[in-house]
């Protein structure tokens, strides 16, 4: 059987560095402007009707090389955050403790009628609050083999073994309510206190979460009852042979440690929701925070000190390209800020949406902030690219900039999970041998109910004040 070759992600660096040198040769064309601006609650905001042209200045060679480096210094708290996050997960997952709670779940399903009815809703919503809280999207692709061979064994396919890790991160990822890399970041931007809006976006979270479950089973069922039906039906029956035939083998038990491990992280996620709500927590305090329980989780999970460090530096370096891509993009800012075109660039566009209600304003960014996920697949890189713009804009536009966040969060989070420019989308796929024009065929109808209901979740924000 010939497997059909699957695309290459563009190079995220190549998009960034690309775009760099565009906006520099921007300020050599776009003249110079400026917002006033006022001081509110702290926080900077412009003043509409207050734009007017100043002299620009052209960005050079030298300016565009020294762009990242700058970008870096620039967005040092954030980049040491992320890396921080990392090597947390790196010790979390080094302890098994993950791996080892997932596969006595497992096995639960052939105990329990219950189960059997509730496994998929409940693994997704797992991966999903995963995906919301702590923003799971790399760390997804080694469940891709754990959840094929089980899917199989339980009657379903292999889309049904990507869907239930990959698809459950990917919606609680695009409706987050707790997660540091795009909620925290864009909301840093825009200066929007961290975290607030919660509520509202946990019930974003939920409606999503409970559409994309509703897809997964009302698909489950389908191919429960014809398993000819399946989109990878042919290709199904060799992964039987090898997954099946060793049933019984390799199964993981949930020890002590794994427990104590888990019980600890769990801690560690009450201890951050309580700090973020009731102590206003930033970025250096859910850092330290993240540091000790990361500790706390290596030493109750019996790591050695070797042990908790390499996987503390591994987890890390797995958010490396996370880390440059926010440094570049920021860099991308600064090359735009020097050259003084920004304001004429924010002006220009609050000139084609000021004549529109603010919702319609609203979902116009939304569908933005979708486009521009396609050529930046990174949701903490998009934020550190969009948000210094589209957060003055909004207060243009009379869009709240609480608004403006949760239009990037969609826009950038439900398209993820299908465009072929993502390389954790393309890594799945890869894995999981199932061709991406496959996938995008099966997840396209979800992906339109996606886009409606974002469309509707930004209507009540400018009725509720939010």
């Amino acid at each position: 059987m010939t497997k059909t070759p699957t695309r290459k992600s563009p190079n995220t660096f190549v998009i960034l560095f690309t775009i760099l040198i565009l906006i520099a040769g921007l300020t050599w064309i776009i003249p110079g402007g400026v917002f006033e601006t006022n001081v509110v609650n702290g926080r900077s905001e412009v003043i509409p009707g207050t734009y007017h042209e100043i002299d620009n200045h052209p960005q050079g060679f030298g300016a565009v090389l020294m762009a990242p480096i700058r970008g870096f210094v620039d967005a040092a708290l954030i980049i040491g955050f992320v890396l921080l996050v990392g090597g947390v997960f790196g010790i979390l997952q080094r302890t098994g403790a993950i791996t080892a709670g997932i596969s006595t779940l497992a096995r639960a399903h052939d105990r329990s009628k219950i189960i059997r009815a509730l496994i998929i809703p409940i693994f997704m919503t797992i991966f999903s609050l995963a995906g919301a809280v702590f923003g799971m999207s790399e760390e997804i692709i080694p469940f891709i083999i754990i959840f094929i061979p089980l899917a199989l064994k339980i009657g379903y396919d292999s889309m049904i073994g990507v869907a239930i890790p990959f698809l459950g991160a990917g919606v609680g990822f695009a409706g987050a309510f707790l997660n540091p890399f795009t909620i925290g970041i864009a909301q840093g931007i825009a200066e929007v206190p961290l975290f607030s809006g919660l509520g509202y976006r946990f019930l974003l979270w939920a409606v999503s979460t409970a559409l994309a479950i509703f897809y997964v089973m009302r698909y489950a069922n389908r191919i429960k009852k014809d398993p000819t039906l399946s989109l990878t039906y042919e290709d199904d029956h060799a992964k039987r042979t090898q997954y099946l035939s060793t049933d019984g083998d390799g199964e993981i038990s949930l020890t002590r440690e794994h427990k104590r491990a888990l019980l600890v992280f769990i801690a560690g996620i009450l201890v951050l929701v309580w700090g973020v709500l009731a102590q206003q927590w930033y970025i250096e305090e859910i850092a330290g925070l993240f540091l000790i329980t990361g500790i706390l989780v290596g030493i109750v999970g019996r790591l050695s000190v070797d042990d908790l460090t390499t996987s503390f530096a591994s987890g890390a370096k797995d958010l490396v390209m996370t880390a440059l891509i926010i440094g570049l993009a920021r860099g991308i800012l600064i090359i735009a800020k020097d050259g003084q075109i920004i304001d004429t660039m924010l002006n220009a566009l609050s000139s084609m949406i000021t004549n529109f209600h603010p919702v319609v304003s609203a979902q116009f960014m939304f569908i933005t902030q979708t486009v521009i996920n396609f050529f930046v697949p990174s949701g903490s890189g998009q934020a550190a690219l969009t948000m210094p713009v589209m957060a003055p804009l909004s207060d243009l536009v009379g869009v709240s900039r609480q608004t403006a966040v949760l239009a990037y969060q969609m826009g950038d989070g439900f398209g993820n999970m299908i465009i072929p420019t993502s390389a954790v989308t393309m890594g799945v796929l890869t894995l999981a041998d199932i061709p991406w024009e496959r996938w995008a065929k099966w997840l396209l109808p979800l992906e339109m109910m996606f886009i409606i209901l974002g469309f509707l979740f930004l209507i009540p924000p400018h009725f509720m004040g939010w």
